[in-house]
Order: structure tokens, then sequence, then C-alpha cells
């Protein structure tokens, strides 16, 4: 009977010493799981920082290309063409003649009398002779030389931008001298 009695008085015993190593090993762990709690948490809040950042970046970003996006939108009003009919665009050239300049004066002040929130988009292009990397080129001069005229006759800088197709796109198949110098030529096409 006494083996008995201590029995249940032995397992008792065991248990309790059992419980106070497992709650020191638990503390100790528990110490350690929760450094690396308060840690992340930190991660996390600077990360949350980053995030609100970016966010305000691209919200800005965004507001920007909407702006653009409305404008480069805008609904087609009308164009000018000017072509080398002429010898406007002389072959190799983007010097702009005493005609097109007339008529760039007459465009500006259209374009001022109007009172209008327009956008300029000038486009280059050529004939097909040259290479097409040139021709891009001086597609690109003859849009840039039309766009620094209008600037400096009072159109805004950033109302205008400029393009160059090069030999693409041409309105005659360049096989004879005049189909060429139609193809020779600067459209401004007007966005509202």
């Amino acid at each position: 009977m006494s083996k008995l009695a201590f029995a249940p008085l032995l397992i008792f015993a065991g248990l309790a010493v059992t419980g106070c190593a497992t709650q020191q090993y638990v503390d100790q762990h528990v110490a350690t799981v929760q450094d690396q709690v308060t840690a992340l948490q930190g991660q996390a809040q600077d990360t949350s920082a980053k995030v609100q950042q970016l966010d305000q970046t691209t919200q800005q970003a965004l507001m920007r290309a909407e702006a653009a996006g409305k404008l480069a939108e805008g609904k087609f009003v009308y164009s000018m063409v000017m072509s080398d009919d002429s010898a406007h665009f002389p072959v190799s050239s983007s010097q702009l003649s005493s005609d097109e300049i007339a008529r760039l004066d007459d465009f500006a002040n259209k374009l001022k009398s109007d009172n209008r929130n327009v956008y300029l988009e000038i486009q280059g292009y050529t004939d097909s002779t040259g290479s097409a990397q040139q021709n891009l080129q001086l597609g690109q001069e003859r849009a840039e030389a039309v766009r620094r005229y209008l600037a400096k006759d009072g159109v805004a800088l950033n109302r205008m931008s400029t393009i160059s197709y090069g030999q693409d796109d041409p309105v005659a198949p360049n096989t004879t001298r005049a189909d060429r110098a139609e193809n020779r030529r600067v459209v401004v096409v007007v966005l509202q």
C-alpha cells in the first residue's frame, strides 16, 4: 500500500519538475520570437512608409499622364500641309522659303486670333531618295524648322511637338520629280 501511495506523489513531482523546465524553455523561446516579431514590425512600418511615398509619386505621375493624355486625345480641328510644290523644301534641305514663312505667319496669326487652346503636332516627311535614317533625320529637321519659326511667331513651345515619318507614308509614288516634291512636306495637325 505504501508503494501505491507514493506512486501518484512521484508522478505529480515528476510533472511539476517537467512543467518548470518547460516554462523556462518557453520563456526563452518566446523572448526570441518576440524579438523577431518586433524586428518584423519595424520592417513592416518602414515598408509601409516607402509604399506611401511610392503611392504619392505614382499618383502624381498618373495625374501628369492623364493630363497629357487629355491633351493628346484632342479632337482633330484641321491641318495645314506645306509641300514642295514651289520648291519650298528643296532636296535634302530643311530651309523654309519666303512663301512658307508667309504661310506660317498667317497660320500663327489665325491661331492667336481664334484664341483656342490647341495643340500642334508638326509632322516632317521626305521623299524616298537617300537612306531611311537620313530621311528620318531630314524629316525631323523640317518639322523642327517649322516649330522654331512658330515659336518665334508667339506660339507656345509647350503646345507643339514634332515627329518625323521620313520617307514613310508618301502622298505620291516617288517615281517622278513632281511626285517626290509632293512627298517633301511638313504637315501641321491642329488638335483641340
